[in-house]
C-alpha cells in the first residue's frame, strides 16, 4: 500500500541519501514531495540517477505499487522505459503479480473517486456556483513556489509534472454539474428487493453550537519525518473550536481506521493535501473509539494528517441530527449493493484490513470555516464506504477562500 511515511516512500535506493538535504529544503512530507517538478529537482542538484527514482516512486504511489519501488528503481531503466516492457517481462523480472500489472500499465486505477452525474444526486439545494476556472485561479494566486509548481514549470517537464496537472484539471467542476447541496449523501439504493429500507439520513446541517464545544484529543500531530514516535505522546482535551479559529478545516470522521473502505476514503483525501495547502485549508481525521495499535496502523501508512479522539462521538451525533447513524452489517452492507461496490472499490487499492473496533456508526466529512462563520459543507455515509466527492469538497474549499467571511457572520447562506 502507498504510504505517507517519509522513510517508506524513498525505500533503500538513491534518494535515501538525499533525506537531510530534502527535508533542509522543507520537501517533509509525501504529498508535497510529489509536486516536485523538474525545476524544483535542478536546484536540488539531483543527479539523473535521482531523478528517475521519484518519477517512478510518484507514479507507483499513485497506484498502490510501493512495495515494487527498490526492485523497479535498481534496475535502473526510467518510467517510460520500464512503461514499455511487456507483461512477461515485468512478472519474470520483478515478480509482479498480474493484477498489478494491470494497474502499473494504467489498465486499471487505484482509489478511484469518480465524479458523480447530475442525475446520479437528487438536487435539494443549488450551491452558488462559480466558474470551472475557480479553482485553478485559487492555486495560481497562491505565493508559494512548491504550489505553483503543480500548475507551471519548466518546458522539459516529468511525467509526475504532467499528470499533477491533470490531477488538478480532473478535479475541476464541471458547468452543468449539480451538488445536493450543503448537506450531501450518496443515493440509497433498494436492498433485497425493497424489502430491507435503509435508514434516514437528516437534510440540514448540523447547528454550529453543537460542534462547536465538542471535547477533542489529539492522538497524532501532522506527520513529518521522524515523527512516529509521538503517536503515544499524549496530548490534553481541547475545545474543537480552537481548531479552525484561524484557519479553515476538513473533518474526516473515520467509522472505524481498520477498515478498508474507511483507509481508501482517508488514503485518497489525503493525497491531495497541497491542494488544501494552496488553499489555507487544515486536514484532520476524527476518531470515536481510541485503540491505539489501530491508531499507530492507521497513521501515517494511510493518513499523515492530525487525528483526533471524539470520544463523546459529537461530531458523528452532528452528522445524525443529533444522534449516531448506525447499520447493521447483514441489511447494511451483505443486502447493499452500493455498499459492495464501495468494498470492491477498496479492494482494489490493495490496502489491508482488519476486524478490531466497532465498525456500525457512521461517519462521514465536515467542511468549517475559520472563526465562528459555519458548517459549510457536511457529507453523511449513508452506505458503507461512501466518500464526499473530492471535487466537491474541493470546490468547497475553493468557495471558502475566496469569501473568508466576517467573524461571526455565517457562511452557510451562501452555498445555498
Amino acid at each position: 500500500m502507498a504510504s505517507f511515511s517519509l522513510e517508506e516512500f524513498v525505500g533503500n535506493g538513491v534518494l535515501k541519501g538525499l533525506l537531510p538535504k530534502l527535508l533542509a529544503e522543507g520537501w517533509d512530507d509525501v504529498p508535497t514531495l510529489k509536486i516536485m517538478n523538474s525545476e524544483d529537482m535542478n536546484a536540488l542538484n539531483m543527479t539523473q540517477q535521482q531523478k528517475h527514482a521519484l518519477e517512478i516512486r510518484c507514479y507507483l504511489h499513485d497506484r498502490s505499487l510501493m512495495q515494487y519501488g527498490d526492485k523497479l528503481e535498481s534496475d535502473g531503466r526510467c518510467l517510460p522505459e520500464l512503461l514499455g516492457m511487456s507483461m512477461e517481462d515485468l512478472s519474470s523480472q520483478f515478480r509482479m503479480k498480474r493484477g498489478h500489472i494491470a494497474r502499473f500499465m494504467g489498465r486499471t486505477s487505484a482509489c478511484l473517486d469518480p465524479l458523480p452525474t447530475p442525475s446520479a444526486l437528487s438536487t435539494t439545494k443549488i450551491i452558488s456556483g462559480r466558474s470551472s476556472d475557480s479553482l485553478q485561479k485559487s492555486f495560481l494566486s497562491v505565493n508559494t513556489k512548491k504550489v505553483q509548481t503543480m500548475t507551471k514549470g519548466p518546458v522539459k517537464r516529468t511525467t509526475s509534472d504532467m499528470s499533477l496537472e491533470q490531477s488538478v484539471a480532473d478535479l475541476k467542476i464541471k458547468d452543468e454539474y449539480i451538488f445536493k447541496g450543503i448537506v450531501a449523501a450518496q443515493p440509497a439504493d433498494s436492498r433485497l428487493c425493497g424489502c430491507i429500507q435503509p435508514p434516514p439520513v437528516v437534510d440540514k446541517v448540523a447547528p454550529y453550537p453543537a460542534i462547536e464545544g465538542i471535547a477533542i484529543q489529539k492522538l497524532t500531530p501532522e506527520y513529518k519525518y521522524g515523527m512516529e514516535g509521538l503517536v503515544r505522546t499524549k496530548a490534553p482535551p481541547m475545545k474543537a473550536s480552537d481548531l479552525w479559529r484561524d484557519r479553515p478545516a476538513v473533518l474526516l470522521c473515520i467509522r472505524r481506521p481498520g477498515c478498508i473502505m474507511c483507509r481508501a476514503e482517508a488514503h485518497q483525501l489525503y493525497a491531495k493535501k497541497p491542494l488544501f495547502d494552496a488553499l489555507g485549508v487544515q486536514l484532520f481525521a476524527v476518531l470515536h473509539e481510541h485503540i491505539e495499535s489501530e491508531v499507530k496502523d492507521f497513521w501515517p501508512r494511510y493518513w499523515g494528517g492530525p487525528v483526533l479522539f471524539d470520544q463523546g462521538m459529537q461530531f458523528f451525533k452532528a452528522l445524525g441530527g443529533g444522534k449516531l447513524l448506525k447499520d447493521k452489517f447483514i441489511s447494511g452492507f451483505v443486502f447493499n449493493p452500493r455498499a459492495i461496490a464501495n468494498y470492491k472499490r477498496a479492494k482494489a487499492t490493495g490496502i489491508k484490513q482488519n476486524l478490531k473496533g466497532e465498525g456500525k456508526i457512521k461517519g462521514g466529512l465536515f467542511i468549517i470555516g475559520s472563526g465562528k462563520s459555519g458548517i459549510a459543507y457536511q457529507f453523511i455515509e449513508r452506505n458503507f464506504g461512501d466518500w464526499a466527492p473530492i471535487a466537491e469538497v474541493i470546490q468547497i474549499c475553493t468557495n471558502l477562500q475566496c469569501q473568508e467571511p466576517s467573524q461571526g457572520e455565517s457562511s452557510m447562506g451562501t452555498f445555498k
